[in-house]
């Protein structure tokens, strides 16, 4: 089987750290529903149960939600488990880049080896059930402040957003091009909308004309919990068709994803969906380019 290195992953020991969408009481109002189901300590041991049947050489850990309080605290903990278990390879790690602190936050992030770049979420919709927050920061000025300084520490940036803050984005991502951009979950695509299918196309067009940006194939369940192959299939060629191979990596969003279906239903998904393809495409989809785009260094 070929190699897998798993570009999105989330590890979490809630004795440890505070994570409060891990936190009853759960509801199924929101972008996720209810996180109930996944809300006890997942480590490695339970990542490498969950993906045992595919050759897992190497994961990237990205920012599970903790409080931000504790950020550094999580990377420190990652750094423990890697030097034990091998895992994760890379870390994504959290900064808020509109906090008046975020050169220090940065500084203090990127002085771990292992981390690669950071992820702050910035999910904005008008739809009270769809917005992961109150505003739209990525037209907040510090924050596009604090964006410009993950150059100074060689930092890439993993982009949670939604389709329609995408265009707006562009400019500022386009100015520098020196800040990787990894787009998470296939874009998000808000199908409810109205005009939610041509929303996403629009931005990822202007996401994809960057040649910066890349983009992870991952939390099919994020745009619809029912998600089935026949559902995700055209988005996933269409995704490939607009970023390239090149700047394609599938990724298991476990235990995230597992709200919605078992990883194995997705792996096996993703892989039938690219059969298809060469085999040195499928093999840049499920790990090469993740080892390239994080700098993992892997002898793959």
């Amino acid at each position: 089987m070929i190699p897998f290195v798993d570009a999105h992953i989330h590890l979490w020991n809630l004795a440890h750290i505070r994570y409060d969408w891990l936190s009853p009481p759960f509801s199924d109002e929101g972008p996720n529903g209810s996180v109930a189901a996944i809300a006890h300590d997942y480590g490695v041991a339970d990542y490498r149960v969950d993906l045992a049947r595919w050759n897992v050489v190497g994961a990237v850990h990205v920012d599970a939600g903790a409080a931000s309080d504790s950020a550094l605290r999580e990377t420190q903990w990652l750094d423990g488990l890697a030097a034990t278990e091998g895992l994760p390879t890379g870390f994504v790690a959290f900064a808020a880049l509109n906090d008046p602190q975020v050169d220090s936050l940065l500084a203090a992030q990127a002085a771990h080896k292992r981390v690669r770049g950071i992820r702050h979420i910035v999910n904005w919709h008008p739809s009270p059930q769809r917005t992961y927050g109150p505003v739209d920061l990525t037209v907040d000025p510090q924050w596009q402040a604090g964006y410009v300084l993950l150059a100074r520490y060689g930092l890439s940036f993993d982009l949670q957003c939604y389709p329609g803050q995408m265009p707006g984005l562009a400019p500022l991502i386009a100015r520098h091009a020196d800040i990787p951009v990894i787009i998470n979950h296939m874009g998000m695509p808000v199908l409810t909308d109205p005009d939610g299918l041509e929303d996403w196309r629009r931005g990822m067009k202007a996401l994809a004309a960057l040649p910066h940006v890349a983009v992870k194939l991952s939390g099919m369940g994020f745009i619809r919990r029912d998600w089935s192959r026949e559902s995700v299939e055209p988005l996933i060629r269409e995704t490939i068709d607009l970023f390239g191979v090149d700047r394609c990596m599938f990724a298991s969003d476990t235990p995230t994803d597992k709200l919605f279906g078992s990883i194995d239903r997705y792996m096996e998904t993703y892989h039938a969906i690219v059969a298809d393809f060469s085999e040195a495409d499928r093999r840049a989809l499920f790990a090469g380019n993740a080892n390239r785009l994080y700098r993992l260094e892997l002898d793959l």
